[in-house]
């Protein structure tokens, strides 16, 4: 079943969040690819020119089926772990053959980021999938210095909850290097386009 078929962009709890993934991962990457998805690529140059070492760890928070994995392979980086709350769409993911290590994670939980120099999280925090309380619980669990590369959707650039999510980040001390807007999902209403950040940890 694909997961077009519901309502991607609005709120639902963890739990539904996970059932939903986990019935779309068989045909997740067919889907998306389909639907002209961009994001995992806009994510990966920005990360690679705001960050020369390839060798450098790299978080993907949310890696999903590996799509993202995938991008920052093909932007040369080498070291990539990634964490996913579904187990369906990390069995995916470990058959993509980029990542390092893969573990399936909490919701609410970042775990210890502090080993990486870079944490992405490609359509992860927005409206439908993770809260906006998530940018602050990885930038907590990141080391100072380090780059957190993440998109806000059209749908999630709209909601005051994460704008202002982002704003206290910037208040506490984090520092936005760099944002674009650009596409997304092309074909799908709330989520043409999306603007991809990147923010500096305090």
């Amino acid at each position: 079943m694909s997961g077009f078929s519901r309502d991607l962009w609005s709120p639902r709890p963890a739990e539904e969040n996970r059932a939903l993934y986990a019935d779309w991962a068989e045909g997740y990457d067919a889907d998306l690819v389909e639907a002209g998805y961009a994001t995992p690529d806009r994510v990966a140059r920005a990360l690679a020119d705001h960050l020369p070492d390839r060798a450098a760890p790299v978080m993907d928070f949310g890696c999903g089926t590996g799509l993202s994995g995938e991008a920052l392979a093909r932007a040369g980086f080498t070291t990539i772990d990634g964490t996913d709350i579904t187990t369906e769409m990390l069995a995916k993911a470990r058959g993509k053959g980029v990542y390092r290590d893969l573990t399936v994670g909490t919701p609410g939980e970042a775990g210890d980021l502090t080993a990486h120099a870079a944490v992405v999280a490609t359509g992860v925090i927005s409206l439908g999938a993770a809260p906006a309380a998530t940018l602050p619980m990885l930038l907590d669990a990141m080391a100072p210095g380090a780059l957190l590369v993440f998109s806000f959707n059209d749908s999630t650039l709209a909601d005051r909850d994460y704008l202002l999510t982002l704003a206290e980040a910037q208040l506490a001390g984090s520092t936005l290097i760099w944002a674009q807007h650009g596409p997304h999902l092309p074909g799908h209403e709330g989520a043409r386009g999306a603007t991809v950040h990147v923010l500096r940890r305090a």
